[in-house]
C-alpha cells in the first residue's frame, strides 16, 4: 500500500521589492491563488448556475472549492482541497528587485493535478503583485520535482508498509504551526494516538477522493495500538498568528504549536504514515502550510 502525490516548484524573480510577513506567506499565497484561479480557470458558463454541466470541469471548483455530488468518506460534502503550499521558508523575508524566490505545491489529485491552472494563476499573480505593497515579480519556471529536487515526470510514491526495522523511539518536529483536535477539543500536548489518527485519516481521505481508494487497514486496531505509545518528552510552544479576511474584514487565527516531541513504543508500523505527513500536513488549515511535520528515528530495538 502506498501514497502518491506530485511536487510542483514555482520559481520567481522579483521585479520590485516583494515582502512576506512573518508566519503568513502560505496564507497570502492561498488567498491570492483563489482569486487568480477564478479569473483564469473558469469559463463564464461555469458559474452561471449550480447545475451547469461545465462546473465539474471548472478548475476553480475542482481545486479551490471541491464539493461532492455525493457524500464522500465519512459523509464529507466539502472535500479537502487537493493541494497544500510549502512556503514557510518565505516567512518574514523581503526580496529586492532581481532576487529569486520559490515555493512548492504538493498536488494530490493523481488523475488531474491542475498544474496548468496553478501555473497560469501564479503567472498572473506575479505580474499583478503579491504580499503587502503588491510587489510585482515574474514566474520564470514551473517544474515537477522528486524528493531530491530532481526533475520528475511521475508522481512521488511513498510506501505505507511497515519496514523491517524495529523502531522504538522517534522524534517528531512540528515544523509549522499545528492544531490537532481530539473529541472536538484542541490538544496542546498531542498524544501519539491523536497525532496518528489525524495523519491516518487525512491520508485515507486524500487517497479515497483523489487517488486509488481509502486505506485498506483496520483503523480501530491500529488506533488501539497507537494508544500504547508513550510521550517521554514534549517541548512545544504556541505560535500566535492571525489573518484578516479581505471579504469579511474579520480576523482568524493561524497559530498552533511548534517544537519537538519524542514518542516511545512499538512504532515501526506507524513510521511510514508520519513520513507521508511531511508532505500532506496534519490538522487544521493544512492547505496553506500548517501542520507540516518531520520525523526522525531516535532508537531501534
Amino acid at each position: 500500500m502506498n501514497f502518491a502525490f506530485f511536487r510542483l516548484r514555482l520559481h520567481f524573480r522579483a521585479a520590485e521589492p516583494v515582502r512576506f510577513p512573518p508566519g503568513k506567506a502560505g496564507n497570502i499565497l492561498r488567498g491570492a491563488f483563489g482569486t487568480a484561479l477564478r479569473g483564469v480557470a473558469c469559463v463564464p458558463e461555469c458559474t452561471a448556475a449550480a447545475t451547469c454541466p461545465l462546473r465539474a470541469t471548472c478548475a476553480y471548483s475542482r481545486l479551490f472549492e471541491p464539493r461532492a455530488a455525493r457524500a464522500g468518506p465519512s459523509g464529507l460534502v466539502d472535500w479537502p482541497r487537493p493541494f497544500v503550499f510549502r512556503a514557510a521558508h518565505l516567512d518574514g523575508r523581503r526580496f529586492e528587485a532581481g532576487q529569486p524566490f520559490h515555493f512548492d505545491a504538493h498536488l494530490f489529485d493523481l488523475a488531474d493535478p491542475g498544474v496548468t491552472a496553478i501555473t497560469a494563476s501564479f503567472a498572473c499573480l506575479a505580474q499583478e503583485g503579491i504580499g503587502p505593497g503588491r510587489g510585482r515579480s515574474e514566474l520564470v519556471a514551473a517544474e515537477m520535482i522528486d524528493l531530491d529536487c530532481a526533475a520528475a515526470a511521475q508522481p512521488i510514491t511513498l510506501s505505507l508498509d511497515r519496514g523491517a526495522e524495529n523502531v522504538s523511539r522517534i522524534l517528531v518536529r512540528f515544523v509549522t504551526p499545528t492544531e490537532l483536535k481530539s473529541a472536538g477539543s484542541p490538544q496542546s500536548h498531542p498524544t501519539f494516538a491523536t497525532l496518528f489518527a489525524r495523519v491516518r485519516d487525512r491520508i485515507s481521505t486524500l487517497r479515497a477522493l483523489y487517488g486509488p481508494g481509502p486505506l485498506a487497514i483496520d483503523f480501530h486496531a491500529m488506533g488501539e495500538r497507537a494508544k500504547r505509545v508513550k510521550m517521554p518528552r514534549c517541548e512545544l510552544q504556541w505560535q500566535h498568528v492571525e489573518r484578516r479576511s479581505s471579504r469579511s474584514g474579520q480576523s482568524h487565527p493561524l497559530g498552533g504549536f511548534v517544537g519537538e516531541v519524542e514518542y516511545e513504543g512499538d512504532l515501526a508500523e506507524f513510521l511510514p504514515y508520519l513520513r507521508a505527513a511531511q508532505w500532506t500536513g496534519a490538522g487544521r488549515q493544512t492547505v496553506w502550510g500548517k501542520g507540516e511535520i518531520a520525523t526522525r528515528v531516535v532508537a531501534t530495538s
